[in-house]
């Protein structure tokens, strides 16, 4: 992501990355989720096998229940009328339909449910830990779910959740009397005419047969009924009475049926429900039941409408007909059923369109969790590689080099590509996984970053140009490819020209179609196109490059298409060996599309955002050109990243937004916040990354944190509970947290006015950061052995600081080489008990040889004279918050530890996870900015890693997953692909 002004916003609520900053605090993960406003617990139903049900069928006037699998291969009615089979989620010991969560102790001895007990839709949900029996607690610090690991945030207003779920009004118990008597249900807000107009007609409201004999019923619903078994003599047989997460273990019995104003509902069917607004919600009847104080409750397994989920205004342009299955469940009173509804399981694909559908329906074709705002694919029977049942984090070990190795190649295309962060990692972890993941082609508007990305990866096919332009290419090209090769009737008849031999040998008489006329200049070739003004001669749109007939490849112009009426012959032959070769992709050539599409408008550094319509803001509109991108080439999976603002600036509309599009597109999708230094690396760096899938793939997953980190800012609150993190209790083995010792302490002593490109290393690395850094190319990607190059005959290159103005060089050899020294301890300062500092009387002040002082004004008032990063040291034992694209003395701690100078930029390469074979290209301000821009490579490595284990559907359908022991420094097998 590009950075603005050489910085980033690097902390929540005002200047608190100062505070941090000066007592950093060693943690194991980021390990906060948050809750909704009033503090209430929920959690979600472990099952990952989400579509599993049982299937009804009346016998003897009862409905019999079998368990089975729901299978998808048709579209399927879920409920319909009485006479139809019904089916309802599994409730049996074997297959419980809810689960133990280990939220914390309650004030009352009370077991939650085995699975989850979640807020309906409008509300927050906490997320659950590992499976087995817990308690039930609500948390009241400020509805976050905290690790004692995590510095306390600081207190800001105004904070809300994600994921919110249909906010029911909490009431007492007492209260319901009263409710019922205004015909409204007990958690539900006033709602319309309709409703009041019904409660003037006399209800019919009862269950229908003889209820569920005891023992059936504890075994199907056991849950519940040891909760009741748990209760102590004089307990309330209610658990959080008239909050969110109320659930009755005063049962009296079960039953199958219950009549509604005449209509006879079963288990399983899907029933409008009463909600806040003038919408009804939907939600699947999973259990009905009465309580020891003779009421009638039902159990609701909610679906989401698309403005219920964390897209929320977001989904504006979304099918009103689509909802989302869900694991969300909770009580409710039967007066709250208004009627019945079918609702349509299908399978997802994209492109879909429901005018199939009927008025009166809806249809479902993916799932959705709060849990990292997840949107997933329905799992079906027939799915060969269905996702284990458990919501478990799955563990994965080492690839066994012996067994069977994933021989198909994916094609990457790398948009925003930058100097190739993303996509360098990208391959290294896919490789480590057993698949080949190849950067087939890039792009991006900065020549210097094109030009380095070239330099390390010559396979690839790099384009200076805007993403703009490159969508409107790819358009061109696939209309080219229509017309020279699909649509040419003699290409059909003979195919040699794609299969066979190379089309360059055509004779050249066939290429010219009229003689030249004098004056005329005669074209050799065509090697290159492009959609845009390359030449800057005014004129935008789709050109040829031309190799003139008798002239050096310098004289190559750029000819628009229409100049080159009278060339067919030679655009013909240029279009059909571009097809054979891919120099473009057409839609199903690019498997993978990642980037990270800048949006300087949302940046906390812009004092001219625009706050009321960001989307419409000019820059940001690079988000929605990236989607557009993928709804055109239609990849298997699709990675984007972006800061941190993009979840903090006009309430997370840039996020919601690019959610909307995946899943508009029939996309699944995954939301995650890493933070760099879990993975190995000297600096914190939050970063958020978005995951999307075809809906026939397997969603990847977000890696779980391999080091311990120092946390230097806090994500954003309303998306922390996003933060990829272990829970709280769960077991982990983590390594130590990498510090600029152990990244940088091996490079050679270079001063301030170092120019030279390549000097040679003066000591082996002396950790195992360093040993792996080191490796050269063909080591590192496992295309030679291990060890086969010595240090001392490695070149070492970019190790060379941005050069200082003069005056500031003076000011930073003034910093004491001691830790935490910065411009306070210049002579002539005075810092006051408010934490700020003032100049002190004249006699005291020190001039510098240029006559100016040597304490700078602007000292004073950055951050209001409290900030202790102007000129500020780094020390040996420390992290860095983020490296962003400029050592400014000014406003960061970048001062190496021990020599007087900033970090160069080979030690700010390594502190992004760049090894050391990684070379750049311009002048020394460009390749500090793409270095700052990239995304880390350390981190992509092991979204690479998911990447590859979800293409080989050898992960499960969670959320996170466990990477292999010592992954951080793991190179591939020789010759493993």
């Amino acid at each position: 992501m590009v950075e603005v002004n050489g910085t980033e916003s690097d902390a929540l609520g005002g200047n608190f990355s100062d505070k941090v900053d000066e007592a950093p605090v060693p943690v194991r993960e980021l390990n906060s989720s948050v809750i909704n406003d009033e503090s209430v617990t929920m959690v979600e139903v472990e099952s990952a096998v989400l579509v599993s049900e049982l299937n009804g069928s009346v016998a003897n006037g009862e409905l019999v229940q079998t368990p089975t699998t729901f299978t998808m291969d048709e579209s399927v009615i879920i409920t319909t009328d009485g006479a139809s089979p019904k089916r309802s989620l599994p409730s049996s010991p074997k297959s419980p339909i809810v689960a133990a969560s280990d939220c914390q102790q309650s004030t009352e001895d009370k077991s939650i449910p085995e699975t989850s007990i979640q807020s309906s839709p409008g509300s927050s949900s906490v997320k659950s830990g590992n499976a087995g029996r817990g308690k039930l607690e609500r948390l009241t610090q400020n509805g976050l779910r905290r690790s004692p690991r995590l510095p306390p945030r600081p207190q800001t207003e105004g904070t809300t959740t994600s994921g919110s779920k249909l906010k029911k009004i909490k009431s007492s118990v007492e209260e319901i009397d009263a409710q019922r008597e205004n015909g409204s249900c007990k958690r539900k807000a006033p709602t319309g005419s309709a409703d009041k107009k019904q409660s003037k007609r006399k209800k019919v409201l009862m269950f229908v047969g003889e209820p569920v004999p005891e023992h059936e019923a504890k075994e199907r619903w056991g849950w519940r009924y040891e909760l009741k078994n748990k209760r102590r003599k004089g307990q309330s047989g209610i658990i959080n009475a008239g909050e969110e997460d109320e659930v009755h273990v005063n049962v009296e019995c079960h039953y199958l049926q219950a009549n509604v104003n005449g209509c006879i509902f079963s288990l399983g069917d899907c029933a409008h429900i009463k909600g806040e607004g003038m919408q009804p919600h939907v939600g699947r009847i999973v259990e009905f039941f009465k309580t020891s104080d003779d009421e009638n409750y039902f159990r609701v397994q909610w679906f989401f409408r698309a403005e219920d989920t964390v897209m929320k205004k977001a989904a504006a342009f979304h099918d009103t007909k689509r909802l989302f299955s869900s694991t969300l469940m909770n009580d409710n009173l039967l007066e709250c059923i208004l009627s019945k509804v079918n609702v349509i399981e299908k399978t997802p694909m994209l492109g879909f369109q429901s005018t199939s559908i009927q008025p009166s329906e809806y249809y479902c074709d993916m799932e959705y969790s709060v849990k990292y705002s997840t949107f997933r694919s329905l799992v079906t029977a027939t799915d060969s590689s269905a996702t284990p049942s458990s919501l478990d984090t799955i563990t994965t070990t080492p690839l066994d080099v012996s067994g069977e190795i994933y021989k198909t190649e994916l094609a990457l295309l790398d948009l925003y590509a930058g100097c190739g962060g993303m996509s360098t990692g990208l391959c290294l972890g896919a490789k480590l996984s057993g698949v080949k993941l190849v950067t087939r082609w890039a792009i991006d508007y900065h020549k210097s970053a094109c030009d380095s990305l070239k330099l390390n990866h010559p396979e690839t096919e790099v384009r200076h140009t805007t993403a703009e332009d490159f969508l409107e290419l790819l358009k061109e090209w696939e209309q080219l490819c229509k017309t020279y090769i699909l649509d040419d009737p003699t290409d059909r008849m003979n195919e040699t020209s794609c299969d066979g031999e190379d089309e360059s040998k055509i004779d050249e008489s066939s290429l010219s179609d009229t003689d030249m006329a004098p004056g005329e200049y005669e074209v050799s070739s065509i090697v290159d196109i492009c959609y845009g003004d390359p030449s800057e001669t005014g004129q935008h749109g789709l050109k040829f490059k031309v190799r003139w007939k008798g002239y050096d490849p310098s004289d190559d112009t750029w000819e628009p298409i229409d100049a080159l009426s009278d060339c067919q012959g030679h655009i013909q032959t240029f279009v059909r060996n571009g097809f054979k070769s891919k120099i473009l992709p057409c839609p199903g050539d690019a498997d993978v599309i990642c980037g990270g599409p800048p949006c300087q408008g949302i940046s906390g550094y812009n004092r001219f955002r625009n706050v009321d319509d960001p989307l419409n803001d000019e820059k940001n509109q690079q988000i929605v050109v990236f989607f557009d991108i993928v709804k055109f080439l239609n990849p298997k999976y699709v990675l984007m990243e972006n800061v941190g603002d993009l979840l903090r600036f006009d309430k997370a509309s840039l996020g919601r937004y690019a959610i909307s599009r995946l899943v508009h597109m029939n996309y699944q999708s995954r939301l995650g916040i890493m933070a760099a230094g879990s993975y190995g690396l000297p600096q914190f760096r939050l970063r958020v990354f978005l995951w999307g899938a075809h809906p026939n793939e397997r969603l990847p997953q977000f890696p779980l944190p391999t080091h311990e980190v120092i946390v230097r800012y806090f994500p954003p609150a309303e998306f922390e509970q996003n933060t990829v993190a272990y829970n709280e209790g769960q077991p982990r083995k983590l390594q130590e947290a990498i510090v600029l010792r152990d990244a940088i302490s091996d490079l050679p002593p270079v001063t301030s006015h170092e120019i030279r490109e390549e000097i040679t290393y003066e000591m082996p690395p002396e950790t195992e950061f360093q040993k792996y850094i080191r490796l050269p190319k063909d080591e590192m990607t496992g295309s030679a052995p291990k060890g086969a190059t010595d240090w001392k005959n490695s070149v070492l290159t970019d190790h060379r600081p941005y050069k200082v103005s003069e005056d500031d060089y003076h000011r930073l050899c003034h910093v004491p080489r001691r830790k935490g020294a910065n411009f306070r301890d210049f002579p002539g300062i005075i810092v006051g008990d408010d934490n700020m500092v003032r100049r002190g009387p004249a006699d005291k002040q020190v001039l510098l040889p240029s006559g100016r002082p040597l304490i700078p004004d602007y000292v004073f008032t950055f951050e209001k004279g409290k900030s202790k990063r102007p000129f500020a040291r780094l020390w040996w034992d420390e992290n860095v918050a983020t490296v962003v694209t400029f050592p400014n003395l000014h406003s960061q701690a970048a001062i190496h530890p021990e020599q007087d100078r900033v970090l160069t930029l080979r030690e700010y390469a390594r502190l992004q996870g760049f090894p050391d074979h990684y070379r750049f290209c311009g002048n020394i301000k460009e390749r500090y900015c793409q270095v700052g821009n990239a995304v880390a490579v350390s981190v992509s490595k092991t979204l690479g890693y998911a990447l590859g284990m979800a293409f080989r559907k050898l992960s499960g359908g969670e959320a996170l997953m466990t990477l292999p022991p010592d992954f951080a420094f793991q190179v591939p097998p020789l010759d493993q692909l």
